[in-house]
């Protein structure tokens, strides 16, 4: 089994989106642990608040079946691919890391992780002894050493 951990967001109906992402990730996945949810700017575009959080959860699947999956689920939330990426959507599911492999294709770990603080900061609290697997250091570890005031973040109340 694997562990693995996702990451979702939406600037589009963001809690009703977040909650269909979860519940997607339960059916398929069963138990899924959650992070706090939280409120962040939107990152290279204008647009609404995005709502964020990271998911863990555990599966014998391969990291390229997880991807279709996550596509699946864009599929369901109505996202529309064809704009790019920098753009308001009502679900954004990104796979971080599938226990410590590290790979070209999908990307694992993503780069996401020690970028942003939507997904560094939910990470470390769902998952502060976890070990980066090219860094060697924990995600508590990172996120003491992040700069937090260029990406303020704050913790809002969804029921998941």
């Amino acid at each position: 089994m694997a562990t693995v951990y996702v990451g979702l967001g939406s600037n589009i109906e963001p809690e009703a989106n977040l909650q269909l992402g979860v519940a997607e990730l339960r059916r398929r996945y069963g138990d899924v642990e959650v992070s706090a949810v939280y409120r962040s700017a939107a990152v290279g575009f204008e647009g609404d608040d995005f709502l964020n959080l990271v998911a863990r959860f555990e599966s014998e699947i391969e990291p390229a079946a997880i991807g279709e999956a996550i596509t699946a689920i864009h599929n369901v939330a109505g996202r529309d691919r064809h704009g790019g990426k920098w753009e308001s959507r009502p679900l954004d599911i990104d796979l971080l890391l599938y226990n410590d492999r590290v790979m070209d294709e999908p990307r694992v770990p993503r780069e996401d992780v020690l970028e942003y603080s939507f997904v560094l900061r939910p990470l470390a609290e769902l998952a502060p002894d976890l070990v980066h697997p090219v860094t060697g250091r924990t995600m508590l570890e990172h996120w003491q050493e992040f700069d937090a005031s260029r990406q303020p973040l704050e913790v809002v109340d969804v029921k998941l």
